[in-house]
């Protein structure tokens, strides 16, 4: 599987994901054969950067139906909360911003189960809204975690819809610079400053919206400008929003830079945890599949190894180590203590299936056949 821009697509290129229509609908399936000049065009209407297209002997990669949902609902709700915040800046009030909470509430504000939270490719015409969509799908799944009041949830995932409406005002190329100069900082400020009071109109009957995104902008700041934090007067809202943009952002995948693991953005946010409150991330490490049978990961000793088995501890799994073939159980503290995973062996798009069957002979709690990626 690889990725490929627009203009590198051809004729007779099998895609490796699906697409789907800004109403959700199906428009090509995985294994779709592109035929000609035509479906080509067709495909290139829909806006997209780029596509993930199948080598000419590759077998189809496999997806559960979790998988393929999530992929659709993105797709839907990311045109959504673009046509929502266009809408909030035109006219200072709100479309159907409860619609959309909504849908992202009953879709992943109640999960019984980790979720395989899958990143799409954004651009940087699209960022804004699948950033948006991302956060606010994470803030339903961590509030849930953490057994929040529905009116927390609501706020949170309210907030996280909204909380870039003023980067919409500032030109991409601006925006997405890795280094921007003093007046280029100023502004993005300027515009952030000035959708704040978009929200204040807005939402004239809520005004801890805007209140939670203005506290979490501000602890992005100190945190960037690396100032210490001492006593926080922000509310808790403030920074399960402020955490789920940041590891939305930071596990993104784009074009420009390689996206960090899940595991590398938890270590870092939980050394420092003036900015990241301990609970809320692990609110994320609770409602997400990161360790999980099948993936390749790399060890503090300088080995790698693969996941086998996971236990109570999400950070200490059961491994089969590369180099010998042998078998640790990281819960083993008497003989393990010293052995720490310190990344996940990552690409852009890697999905895999693994023989649980196999496990089980060998003892391992297998339950199903684990279709993820990562």
């Amino acid at each position: 599987m690889r990725f490929i821009r627009m203009e590198e697509l051809k004729p007779g290129m099998r895609l490796a994901r699906p697409i789907y229509s800004n109403k959700g609908v199906l428009l090509y399936d995985r294994a779709a054969v592109i035929k000609d000049s035509q479906s080509i065009q067709n495909i290139r209407s829909f806006g997209l950067i780029g596509l993930f297209v199948l080598e000419p002997a590759e077998p189809v990669p496999p997806m559960t139906e979790q998988d393929i949902e999530f992929e659709r609902f993105q797709t839907m709700m990311s045109f959504e909360i673009k046509d929502e915040l266009e809408t909030i800046l035109k006219t200072h009030k709100t479309k159907k911003i409860q619609n959309i909470v909504t849908d992202i509430i009953r879709a992943y504000g109640n999960c019984k189960e980790k979720i395989d939270f899958q990143q799409s490719l954004r651009s940087m015409e699209d960022y804004v809204f699948k950033h948006s969509l991302n956060t606010a799908i994470l803030c339903a799944l961590i509030t849930h975690s953490m057994n929040c009041t529905l009116a927390e949830q609501q706020d949170a995932v309210t907030a996280a819809v909204v909380h870039d409406l003023g980067k919409m005002n500032v030109p991409p190329e601006v925006l997405y610079k890795q280094n921007h100069t003093q007046e280029e900082q100023m502004q993005i400020s300027d515009a952030e400053t000035q959708a704040y009071s978009v929200l204040d109109d807005a939402f004239m009957s809520r005004p801890n919206i805007r209140r939670i995104c203005a506290q979490s902008e501000k602890m992005l700041i100190d945190e960037r400008r690396g100032e210490v934090q001492k006593e926080l007067k922000m509310s808790f809202t403030a920074r399960i929003l402020m955490t789920a943009g940041v590891f939305d952002r930071d596990t993104a995948v784009r074009l420009e830079e390689p996206p960090m693991s899940e595991i590398s953005v938890i270590r870092r946010m939980l050394q420092k945890p003036s900015f990241y409150d301990a609970g809320v991330v692990g609110g994320i490490v609770n409602s997400l599949s990161m360790l999980f049978p099948g993936v390749s990961v790399e060890l503090n000793t300088g080995e790698k190894a693969l996941v086998i088995a996971e236990t109570m501890d999400p950070f200490r799994p059961i491994i089969l180590s590369f180099s010998d073939n042998s078998v640790i159980n990281m819960l083993d503290s008497r003989a393990y203590a010293d052995i720490e995973i310190v990344d996940i062996m990552k690409t852009m798009d890697n999905r895999y299936v693994i023989d649980t069957d196999t496990l089980k002979r060998f003892g391992f709690p297998a339950e199903k056949t684990v279709q993820k990626m990562v």
